[in-house]
């Protein structure tokens, strides 16, 4: 069954919808465990000014768009970790699934439409075409 198992989070209620359906899941499970991760974009690390004050606000945002995820993990007992990683946020996640073993990816579906999709990519579409393991996309 899914005993590890990745949730990419990125602070949007499709985020949530999708760590609801990774507690169902993890729920089944004695001892499985739950890997939150939150990729901070390049276009966000590039307005980061390097100032403290705004590095610590900066940290604050990233934990406040994590922070609703974690507290129904919480909430549902289910164990969990987070880790932030910076980068291109498709092609990190996929890097993710290959350095570790996951039995799953969640992820929530942004919700393009399938012209803007072809144009701009999506995450979830990036995570399922190219991660090793199979890929659940919540909508």
């Amino acid at each position: 069954m899914y005993q590890n198992i990745l949730l990419a989070v990125d602070g949007s209620e499709n985020s949530v919808r999708a760590a609801k359906e990774a507690v169902k899941i993890a729920s089944l499970v004695d001892g499985a465990e739950v890997t939150v991760v939150y990729v901070s974009d390049y276009k966000e690390d590039a307005n980061e000014v390097i100032h403290d004050a705004a590095a610590m606000e900066f940290d604050l945002a990233r934990k406040k768009k994590i922070q609703p995820v974690a507290e129904l993990l919480d909430r549902e007992k289910i164990f969990h970790q987070v880790e932030v990683l910076h980068g291109i946020p498709g092609p990190a996640i996929v890097k993710m699934t290959k350095e570790k073993q996951y039995d799953l990816v969640v992820i929530g579906s942004r919700g393009l439409s399938p012209i803007r999709e072809v144009m701009l990519g999506s995450v979830s579409h990036k995570v399922v075409n190219h991660a090793e393991c199979p890929v659940l996309v919540v909508r």
